[in-house]
Formats: C-alpha cells, structure tokens, sequence
C-alpha cells in the first residue's frame, strides 16, 4: 500500500487543500470551524463532489475532474461524531451490515462483525440493543462497524467530541486499534487525542494549509494563532538574541532552547502556567492589560506576554487591571525558533 494523495478543491467553500497520508500513517487534521476540515473528508469519503483536484489511494483514481468513484465502491471507514447505529438491529447485526450488502454470506459477516467487536473491546456487546448503550460503547461499536468492511482508509470526523471524558479514553483505545495499518485522517478538536493517534499535524485555516508537521514541532513549536490556542502555549514574536529573544518594546526572553541565529525573526514559545507573576516596585514593569478566570486558575494578560496562576498566588501578589507587573518565565519552559520553520508546502 502507498496510502493516498489528494488535493481537495471545492470553490463553493473556498477550500484548496492537499495532503498526503501514508500507508501506515494518522494524519490529524486542525483549525477553527469553517477552516475545511469537514470538506475535506466528505470529499475523501465521496459525500461531496471536488469541483478540482484529485484523490488517488494505492494508485487508484477515487476522483478527480472526469469521474468519481461512488462512495460504496472506495473501500472507506467513516467514524463520526455520532454512532448512528440502527435502533432496530443488534449491535452485531449492525456491524454485520456493512461486510452483508458489500456480498457477503450472513456467516461471513457475522464472522466479522465477532471479530471487528473484539478488536475494540466490545464483543459482550454483540445481543445488545442500540437503546441500551452508553455513549461510549455506542461509538465503539461505530468503530467496529466500520472495521468489519475492511476499509483501506479510516477516516475519523471528531470521533470522541460527544463523549464525556471517561468515554473519551476507552474510544481513544479502540481508534488506535482501528488506524493500525492503514492510511488514517482524524479531525479534532482535542490536543490529547492528536498527540495520542497522530504521527502528523496538518493545520488548515480558511480553506488552505498553512502548517504541518509531527505533533511535536506543530503543537510544540506553533506558527499559527490557532495552533497556539489549540496547543495551550504563548507565542511571542521578536528577534533572536545570544541568549533567548527581545521582543519590539525591548523586553526579553531568556531561553536554554533555541539555534536561532542572532538577529533573526523568531517566535518564542511557552506554557501560560510556567509563568511567575511578581508585583512591579519601581512601576517600570508591564501593564496588566486583562485579568479572566481560566479553567480554575487565573489569567493575567500584560502586552505580549501571558500568566496562568492559581487564584491564591494572585490574591496574594495583589494586583489589577492597570498595575506594573513582572511576568518571569524560566529559561528552560521557553523555546525560541524560526516563523518559518521550513514546513509549509502549499
């Protein structure tokens, strides 16, 4: 297997985007709603046509500006956000289904369904109605059902983002087991589950790529306003210096990580919670710009710069909307590196 090449092109939508997916690969796609991302994967699974482009698995055309292939004939796994199973059948007889209208014998199928339901951990489920599952089983018996017709490529459009977070993780399990040795796209809206199944990032935003890498150097070393909320780090542009970066009101960066020579752009990056925040004696210090309430800790925004503290720390330095304050971030939490990094590649 080669996996697929594509070029998504829908002028309805504004969306020109192309990828690639290895054979044994999990390619994450992110960005903000409306980014593409779901235009995408109706145009790889065959739900909407491509106005230009093309789709190409193993070599096979699936579509492009001549013919497309029906969406029954692509061999493609679709798991959503929502299992869909049918009231009306068991949970072995809607994962039996699909291998059963792809021509298979009700033995066969039935043989495959066990199968696809053990692999995800849900075979004591196979006499069970759909109405009496939890959100969790449900979607892995979705899992399962799209295993049992053998697809040569999973796709995954936010497979975990009804789920509580308990669920969450079970389903994680079971998707890991479902991409294994094939080409696998997965959309989401949650860094864990990126860093847990993809071994790429791709970032769309208003139709285009405009970032991709591992996991690592994408949530790691963000290039984007989006991929930063969405990784939780600060970035902070300015110029390299010897020892970290300056940003353009002169304040600096120390940094033990960075081989940005000196002079150059470069983007300093960290997390909000390995910033200390300290009153400011002389009043020479930044200006506290916004104080928010965040996810159970307190965020202190002054310029360029931002603090995540716990509300004690910040009842105790005093401070408010106005104020001079020092924000300190250790060397070793910041990561200086160049805007461009090299892999944009169209």
């Amino acid at each position: 297997m080669t996996g697929i090449e594509a070029r998504v092109v829908v002028a309805a939508r504004d969306v020109d985007v192309s990828l690639t997916i290895g054979a044994d690969e999990c390619v994450a796609v992110i960005g903000p709603n409306g980014a593409g991302k779901s235009t995408v994967v109706d145009v790889l699974a065959g739900l909407v046509r491509a106005d230009g482009g093309a789709v190409v698995l193993d070599g096979r055309t699936l579509s492009d500006d001549v013919r497309t292939v029906p969406t029954h004939r692509r061999r493609i796994g679709l798991v959503a956000q929502r299992p869909d199973l049918f009231p009306h059948r068991s949970v072995l007889a809607n994962v039996a289904f699909g291998p059963r209208a792809a021509g298979a014998t009700s033995r066969e199928a039935r043989g495959r369904a066990h199968d696809a339901l053990a692999a995800v951990g849900a075979r004591t489920l196979a006499d069970r109605a759909p109405a009496t599952l939890s959100g969790g089983q449900a979607q892995r018996v979705a899992i399962a059902r799209a295993l049992a017709t053998d697809p040569a490529v999973l796709l995954l459009d936010e497979p975990t983002s009804a789920l509580d977070v308990a669920a969450r993780q079970e389903v994680r399990v079971a998707l890991t087991t479902a991409a294994a040795g094939r080409p696998t796209l997965l959309v989401s809206h949650d860094p864990v589950e990126v860093v847990a199944l993809a071994d790429r990032v791709v970032v769309v935003e208003a139709g285009r790529v405009v970032d991709q890498g591992t996991p690592a150097e994408v949530l790691g070393r963000p290039r984007s306003a989006f991929a930063a909320r969405f990784s939780g780090l600060v970035t902070v542009a300015g110029t390299a210096t010897d020892g970290g970066l300056v940003t353009a009101d002169g304040s600096e960066l120390a940094s033990t990580t960075h081989a940005v020579p000196p002079g150059r752009p470069a983007l300093a990056a960290y997390h909000p919670t390995a910033a200390r925040l300290d009153r400011d004696a002389d009043g020479a210090g930044r200006r506290i710009d916004a104080v928010e309430p965040r996810d159970g800790l307190v965020r202190v925004t002054a310029g360029d710069l931002v603090a995540d503290i716990t509300l004690t720390r910040f009842a105790g330095v005093g401070l408010a909307v106005g104020d001079a304050c020092r924000i300190i971030v250790p060397a070793d939490e910041v990561v200086v590196y160049e805007p461009d990094g090299g892999r944009i590649d169209g």
